[in-house]
């Protein structure tokens, strides 16, 4: 289970749409050119990863976020999607149990990480319990937590425990096989606006919100990341969807992430929230 006592320190994530205020990235390595791609991708190439990332940084930078960019550990091909490794409160982070065994010492690292940008923590998952970050959507009051092969019950459990002690409700959201994540095809872009891929998705489970829905085919144009209330940033690739965004009133900034997009890994997976207003 979760260490739910809290430390107090530097206020967090004050509000899960709020201005966004620090980050925290990941660099991709060489490696992510390993990574099995989509159906009907080329494989992604590493040197253009680097330069789409880089741009994504300059891009919050330009927006007033303090960005935290760290090095990826050798040979971890997803070591660039920073958000499965923690969740942040508003007075402290909980560090994940991720599913891929290899990711568990990008845990351990973040940690000593935090320690040294004073971000407090709140707990962990612990053994035997799993759970991704990205299957972990904070919406209003509300902690969505993604059911799929990436968590078991007893890291979904350990999660809501944690989330239920900083004042969130807690309600699960059975996800497609095809879809990667949670974050990856739905996504919390104001107060009360949530942009789902439908078909991938219970949308039930989001029963008092306001749904962007988008059309088939453009399913991971959902994982788009809240850089504050009705403003968001996504890949371009998907243009349908940024339409459909738009014409709900959300701002949309788009820059290029098509080598990540190839493997499945969307803005919301890279960028780890670490303060909000």
């Amino acid at each position: 289970m979760a260490n739910a006592e809290i430390t107090y320190g530097p206020r967090l994530v004050g509000s899960s749409t709020g201005s966004l205020r620090a980050a925290l990235l990941v660099r991709p390595n060489e490696v992510i050119e390993k990574l099995p791609p989509l159906i009907g991708e080329p494989a992604p190439i590493y040197r253009r990863a680097v330069e789409q990332h880089g741009i994504l940084c300059k891009t919050l930078a330009y927006y007033g976020v303090d960005v935290t960019v760290i090095d990826a550990i050798q040979d971890e091909p997803l070591a660039a999607a920073a958000n499965d490794l923690a969740v942040c409160f508003e007075n402290g982070a909980l560090l994940m149990r991720p599913s891929w065994l290899s990711r568990r010492a990008e845990v351990e690292r973040l940690e000593a990480e935090f320690a040294r940008l004073d971000i407090p923590l709140c707990g962990a998952i612990a053994a035997p319990g799993i759970l991704d970050g990205s299957d972990v959507l904070l919406a209003g009051s509300t902690a969505f937590i993604g059911v799929s092969r990436r968590s078991n019950a007893l890291g979904r459990a350990a999660f809501a425990e944690c989330a239920r002690e900083h004042g969130y409700d807690c309600v699960e959201v059975k996800l497609d096989s095809r879809a990667p994540s949670l974050r990856s095809v739905a996504s919390a872009v104001s107060k009360d606006t949530i942009v789902v891929a439908t078909e991938r998705v219970d949308e039930a489970a989001f029963s008092g919100l306001r749904l962007v829905r988008l059309e088939r085919g453009e399913e991971l144009g959902a994982g788009v990341f809240a850089l504050g209330d009705g403003r968001v940033i996504a890949s371009m690739r998907y243009r349908t969807s940024l339409n459909q965004i738009r014409r709900a009133g959300i701002a949309v900034e788009s820059i290029d992430l098509y080598d990540f997009g190839k493997v499945g890994i969307v803005p919301a997976d890279l960028i780890l929230a670490l303060k909000r207003a």
